[in-house]
């Protein structure tokens, strides 16, 4: 999971101005939104948009556009696939779902299949389950931080893209699709000067510096990286050296194994030389889309 707020390496409390926030909230919802989002389905939007840590009106917005709302009549809403062997109301493939359309929970499986209702029943077809999974898939992959990369994900064409966004300004209240405080590189420099050290400071300004460059799995720079290969390399620009683990599978849902094939990766890095003594080394879910350099800093503070 990305970590947006650092309190425990810079000395007591948080950044007053960057600390995590939920994204979206009921006071955001624009006129259009409520006369065109069915109440059980705003609510979940909500919900969820709140609960996992994404917009709300972008996650209304694929749902949208996906089946209007569930709305739609067209095959694969509320049974079978579509032509691309799609399903439900926010339309994963089921091999993204899990593999099957309903999948009993907990279970292993592949994929974001989620219980949203508590019936112990991950169904693709039920609006609860479904939001609840395209929560995650959105987060897993970049939101609430980089929207764009997220979605592009979620349906590999960039006219989508934009074609979601739209949506989901028209459903804010102030038209605006709002990023959470932490995404402002403006938090980055109060970050780097509350550092406990000198040799802090250096971690955290290398990976800072890393911004923008794009994942790949084993990476470890100068043009791309993986969550392991950034922790490795911000340590070893100051001269420290720390043996990292990296495995293909982790956790999902209940019980459930990542597949070797996922792009998000469980990597940690373990005990190391470290600017000060403390507390072991730090572990993390991994998304290749999230903003990976704060990560990065963050766990150069948790392991010194």
């Amino acid at each position: 999971m990305l970590m947006s707020t650092f309190p425990s390496f810079l000395g007591g409390g948080t950044l007053p101005d960057c600390e995590e926030v939920a994204p979206g909230g009921g006071d955001d919802l624009s006129a259009t939104a409520g006369s065109d989002i069915p109440a059980e389905y705003l609510e979940l939007y909500q919900k969820y948009g709140k609960e996992i840590g994404v917009q709300w009106n972008v996650l209304a917005a694929v749902g949208k556009r996906e089946t209007n709302h569930g709305r739609s009549t067209l095959p694969g809403v509320r049974s079978g696939t579509n032509s691309a062997g799609a399903a439900g109301p926010m339309q994963f493939l089921i091999s993204t779902w899990g593999g099957k359309a309903k999948i009993d929970i907990p279970s292993k499986f592949n994929g974001y299949a989620s219980d949203g209702d508590g019936d112990g029943v991950a169904d693709v077809y039920n609006p609860a389950d479904a939001i609840l999974g395209a929560a995650k898939m959105l987060k897993r992959n970049g939101a609430p931080e980089d929207v764009r990369r997220a979605l592009f994900v979620y349906n590999r064409a960039w006219w989508y893209v934009d074609q979601v966004l739209e949506i989901a300004q028209r459903y804010a209240k102030d038209g605006e699709l709002t990023l959470p405080p932490e995404a402002d590189p403006a938090c980055d420099e109060p970050l780097v000067e509350a550092a406990p050290n000198d040799i802090v400071k250096e971690i955290l300004d290398y990976a800072l510096a890393q911004r923008g460059k794009p994942y790949r799995w084993g990476g470890t720079g100068p043009d791309a990286f993986d969550c392991s290969g950034i922790i490795y390399m911000a340590y070893r620009s100051v001269g420290l050296s720390i043996p990292v683990r990296r495995s293909a599978s982790g956790p999902s849902e209940s019980g459930s194994t990542k597949a070797t094939n996922n792009p998000a990766t469980w990597c940690s890095s373990t005990p190391a030389p470290a600017p000060a003594p403390t507390a072991p080394g730090t572990s993390a879910w991994w998304s290749p889309r999230a903003r990976w350099s704060r990560r990065a800093a963050a766990c150069a503070g948790r392991s010194r």
